[in-house]
């Protein structure tokens, strides 16, 4: 009787202590009232005993907004007919020199525009390396269109706010060729960076109260910024920096 009542003692101690473990093979197991995890659910049975899990599926990409389109430039020969105001026999430079350059620029409206400007071919590279860097930063252009659209007249592309290079033209107040004669100078937002006299005129109205610097603006240049320095990196000089007379519009190779 001790020696039964020792075992029955063993045994129950046995079964106390296995509580947490799985029942032995042919006892009935009671039911997890768990749901099982994600991975286990998804699983499926292969073969004999053996579970193979689901394949996990691929994440949905982001969704992302659609950006502005990246900077293009290209440039081509201009024909004669293109230039029916801005270039005449006599000029500086023949017309077979110049190139044409089509480009993307930023805009006020705060939108990527296409635009044109026709230079000196020597200088193709320095103004697509230039605008490049000007769209990047997007310091927005009102337009860019060649002055033949205003008949060559310097004037009016100017009072249309118009960014322009070549026209064959005398330099402001001179009997000389200016650098736009050479293809070698750009005009850029001529309204907001206009030319003043050394007393502090401007011959266009509408540009009257951007006449000073420094000054904060949608698209002035000031003193030393990153459209002055954009252009310094290629070795071309701005207008504003002149002594007297400021050209706030103006950089050319020459720096004149």
């Amino acid at each position: 009787m001790k020696g039964a009542a020792t075992m029955a003692l063993v045994a129950l101690a046995a079964i106390s202590c296995g509580g947490g473990q799985s029942s032995p093979a042919g006892s009935s197991a009671a039911p997890s009232t768990q749901s099982p995890p994600p991975s286990a659910a998804a699983s499926s049975t292969s073969g004999a005993g053996a579970t193979t899990p689901a394949p996990t599926p691929s994440p949905s990409p982001s969704p992302t907004r659609t950006g502005p389109p990246a900077f293009t430039a290209k440039v081509t020969p201009i024909a004669r007919k293109r230039l029916p105001y801005s270039w005449r026999p006599g000029c500086p430079v023949s017309y077979q020199d110049l190139r044409l350059v089509t480009m993307t620029y930023w805009g006020f409206d705060d939108r990527a525009h296409t635009g044109e400007l026709v230079v000196r071919k020597t200088v193709t590279d320095d103004i697509v390396t230039v605008f490049k860097k000007l769209y990047a930063m997007r310091y927005p252009i009102r337009q860019m269109r060649l002055v033949d659209v205003y008949k060559g007249d310097d004037y009016d592309s100017i009072d249309a706010d118009n960014t322009s290079a070549f026209n064959c033209r005398a330099a402001t107040g001179s009997s000389n060729w200016s650098n736009h004669a050479y293809g070698e100078a750009v005009d850029l937002n001529p309204r907001e960076n206009p030319y003043v006299t050394a007393s502090g005129g401007t011959a266009h109205a509408n540009a009257k109260k951007y006449a000073h610097r420094p000054m904060h603006g949608k698209a002035v240049i000031n003193p030393g910024d990153r459209v002055v320095r954009a252009f310094a990196a290629v070795g071309w000089g701005w207008g504003g920096s002149w002594s007297g007379t400021k050209d706030y519009q103006h950089f050319s190779r020459s720096g004149r």
